[in-house]
C-alpha cells in the first residue's frame, strides 16, 4: 500500500525534528532585534549542534508548533533534549547554556540567568520586537499554511 501525502509529510517532520542531540532555536527571521540576537548568541560547545529556523520560514516544523499551541507572535522556542522551552524560559535556558565570551554573551548570561528577571524583561523585548515590525511594515507571523 502506498503512503499517502500526510504519511509523507509526518515522516519527513520527524526526520527533522526527532534530532534530539540538535537544539533547535526558532526565532522571528524578519525581526532585526531576533536575528541579531540568535547571530550574536554563542552556544557552549557541549551543547552540540544547534539549528536556526525563521518561524517565517516554509518549514514542517513550524506549522507543528503552532498545531501544538505554540504563539510564534509571543515567543521564540528552544528546543532542546525534546524538551520545548517558550518565551522567557527559552532566554532563561539559552543564557545558562550560552559562553561567556564577549560582552553580549555575558551581558545576556548575566541578565536571563535569573529566570525571574527573564519574566520581566522578556515582555519589554517582545514589545520591541513589535514596534520594530509596525515601523519596518512587516505584517505578524500568525499561523502559517502549509
Amino acid at each position: 500500500m502506498a503512503a499517502g501525502p500526510s504519511s509523507k509529510n509526518s515522516k519527513n517532520l520527524q526526520r527533522k525534528t526527532l534530532k534530539p542531540d540538535v537544539t533547535l532555536v526558532i526565532y522571528d527571521g524578519a525581526c532585526p532585534f531576533c536575528r541579531a540576537f540568535v547571530r550574536l548568541h554563542r552556544f557552549r560547545e557541549d551543547i552540540g549542534p544547534v539549528e536556526l529556523l525563521s518561524a517565517r520560514a516554509t518549514d514542517d516544523r513550524i506549522a507543528h508548533y503552532q498545531q501544538q499551541g505554540f504563539d510564534l507572535d509571543q515567543s521564540m522556542l528552544l528546543v532542546m533534549g525534546g524538551v520545548v522551552h517558550a518565551g522567557a524560559d527559552a532566554m532563561h535556558v539559552m543564557a545558562a547554556c550560552s559562553t561567556s565570551s564577549g560582552w553580549f554573551n555575558r551581558c545576556n548570561r548575566w541578565i536571563f540567568s535569573s529566570r525571574r528577571l527573564s519574566r520581566l524583561m522578556y515582555p519589554i523585548l517582545r514589545a520591541g520586537r513589535r514596534l520594530a515590525l509596525l515601523l519596518l511594515g512587516v505584517p505578524l507571523i500568525r499561523k502559517n499554511h502549509h
